[in-house]
């Protein structure tokens, strides 16, 4: 029997999935499997990831909106620790949803799963003091192949929880913060990157 639920086409985009693995626990603490190619063949889901990232996030930092050019890579993300707001673009030139977004919160109460295939920007909010986050690839990193949209384009519209300010032009994070009063931190290069519109004229 599968050790997972999946909720597929979230949003109503193609491909973007939401999976929730079977959390076995008492009052010793918890068990789950975080990853079986079995179940996620049973659900057909059928991927071969060759690399694990794991990353750690204070609160306020904004990673992305990041994408692969020529090697595009399908990722399986989830929270350790922390709570974060996650959310993938469909840049698919020939999908009827282009450029529409999807958030979701991954924390490590929930245990959530985000599928984010080949094809999609992705990004991501810390939410609380801090944040470990963890992710599976299916091809390697491969160096100077990042590009990257503005995370606040007004045209995407992503939906940033918590967050206080206004678009001023630019992906510059003056003038935002969470509403706590934490400053947004986004890393000098995501905060030179285009919109949607002027990254990609087709």
């Amino acid at each position: 029997m599968g050790q997972i639920t999946v909720e597929k086409n979230v949003g109503g985009i193609n491909g973007l999935c939401v999976i929730t693995p079977a959390v076995h626990g008492d009052n010793r603490g918890y068990f789950m499997e975080t990853y079986s190619q079995r179940d996620m063949e049973e659900v057909g889901i059928n991927i071969n990831f060759v690399q694990d990232n794991q990353s750690c996030s204070t609160k306020g930092v904004l990673r992305g909106l990041h994408f692969q050019k020529q090697y595009p890579q399908t990722k399986l993300v989830r929270v350790i620790k922390g709570s974060v707001f996650d959310v993938a673009v469909d840049l698919r030139s020939d999908s009827e949803t282009y450029g529409k977004w999807y958030g979701v919160l991954l924390t490590e109460e929930n245990k959530k799963q985000f599928l984010v295939p080949k094809g999609f920007a992705h990004g991501f909010l810390v939410l609380t003091d801090v944040a470990e986050f963890c992710y599976k690839c299916d091809d390697f990193y491969h160096s100077n192949d990042e590009g990257g949209l503005a995370w606040n384009d007004p045209e995407i519209g992503i939906e940033w929880p918590e967050l206080v300010g206004g678009y001023n032009g630019s992906a510059s994070v003056n003038g935002y913060t969470l509403s706590d009063g934490t400053k947004l931190n986004l890393s000098d290069k995501d905060q030179k990157w285009d919109t949607l519109k002027n990254t990609f004229k087709f």
